[in-house]
């Protein structure tokens, strides 16, 4: 029997320390996955892998 498992969730750095207002992350193949960590009933908001590179580098600049 083979276990499937979830993506792998990670917090921006730029989280605050006490994990009030956190975005997670995870990244597959051809997506990344953001979600609210305060509300993980929601559904992941998945976004091409050249699409978030594009959003990252804009935000980076900022």
């Amino acid at each position: 029997m083979s276990t499937v498992t979830g993506p792998d969730w990670f917090k921006s750095s730029y989280s605050s320390a006490q994990g009030d207002s956190c975005v997670e992350v995870a990244v597959a193949d051809t997506a990344v996955h953001v979600h609210d960590s305060k509300d993980v009933t929601r559904p992941a908001l998945a976004v091409g892998r050249e699409g978030w590179g594009r959003f990252v580098r804009y935000a980076a600049a900022r």
